[in-house]
């Protein structure tokens, strides 16, 4: 007999609230994302921002340690665009006229007849190289060129540049006004819950991206000087591509890995040493650098990593990569939290 079920109603119900809240995220992911950038940027300044709030602005405003903190900022920006970013668009300049003595210089050493064991994979090469060599230069480069501007979009964006760093400003000023404004919505063990998922954002979401700018920036050090001491041509050029790279889990390392060994075979250089670097310095980075960096990490598995990074890029491309791993750390806080609120005791 047909009825009316009320638990079946408010599964129904949940559903569909969680339905339109996909939805809602999903369409609006772009502007989203500019609130989610300003947010993590605010948290990679924080520590500035107190440490001048406590020594330089001491019994003033808060607005002044902001202020002191971003005249310090784009002063930095501005040399690294004027040091690094002149250099780099100069060896890419140089890379993009040298690339057909590059491939001469490729099919003649596939040409050689040693060593003889590799003699079926080296013809197979060169075939493939004279075949499509003719179409790298028009091709393959503009193409390269279009998946960088596609990595530097997001900083290169004038509606990024000028809204990000204005609502971190706001975040900074008045976050803990907003936290505490929201917080008053709630009571009881709900806002106990609450705080407690706050408090575990606040230090995982830091931790987050301090750890990334940290180990992008190790990334830039570490690639451009063993690259210019192995004497690797477009060392900066290199170093930056890897460095950016950096953000998006798992692909970027591997694909700043393939570009570093492709470039090194097209230049002549030691493929062997710059892979055993390539593979001496990842293992650094993941077993030393970043668990140091992120203390007790995002605890997240590398099967859910590699899920998450795929399912971010169908939804929003490279930005969505790029958050895909705080969103899932994000989910796990919330759910442990609750799961624990759950927990306990009626009072």
């Amino acid at each position: 007999m047909l009825g009316y079920d009320s638990r079946a109603a408010r599964g129904a119900w949940s559903v569909f609230l969680v339905a339109l809240l996909l939805s809602v995220v999903y369409f609006t992911r772009r502007v989203l994302l500019v609130f989610v950038l300003a947010i993590l940027f605010a948290y990679l300044l924080s520590p500035l921002v107190n440490l001048v709030d406590r020594f330089v602005a001491r019994g003033r405003s808060r607005t002044y340690s902001l202020a002191a903190v971003y005249v310090v900022l784009v002063g930095l920006l501005v040399v690294g665009v004027i040091f690094i970013g002149n250099k780099v668009a100069e060896e890419a300049a140089n890379l993009t006229a040298g690339f057909p003595t590059f491939v001469s210089a490729l099919k003649q050493k596939l040409a050689s007849p040693d060593p003889v064991w590799l003699q079926p994979v080296k013809r197979y090469v060169l075939a493939q190289v004279d075949q499509r060599a003719p179409s790298l230069g028009s091709d393959a480069l503009p193409f390269l060129q279009r998946l960088g501007w596609r990595v530097v979009s997001v900083l290169s964006n004038a509606v990024y540049l000028v809204l990000i760093p204005i609502l971190s400003f706001f975040f900074l000023k008045d976050g803990r006004k907003l936290t505490d404004q929201a917080l008053a919505l709630t009571s009881g063990r709900r806002r106990a819950m609450w705080e407690d998922i706050l408090s575990d954002l606040n230090i995982l979401l830091g931790q987050f991206i301090r750890a990334l700018v940290i180990l992008s920036l190790a990334t830039f050090t570490f690639y451009s000087s063993f690259f210019a001491l192995a004497g690797l041509p477009y060392a900066v050029l290199l170093a930056s591509a890897a460095a950016l790279l950096e953000f998006i889990p798992l692909v970027g390392p591997l694909s700043a890995a393939a570009i570093v060994l492709l470039a090194a075979a097209f230049s002549g250089a030691h493929i062997v040493v710059i892979l055993v670097f390539l593979i001496a310095y990842r293992l650094f980075q993941d077993y030393i650098l970043s668990p140091h960096l992120m203390s007790s990490g995002i605890q997240l598995h590398p099967l859910l990593v590699i899920f998450g990074a795929l399912a971010g890029e169908e939804l929003a491309g490279i930005p969505g990569m790029f958050l895909s791993v705080p969103a899932m750390a994000v989910l796990r806080v919330v759910y442990v939290r609750a799961r624990k609120a759950q927990a306990l005791p009626a009072s």
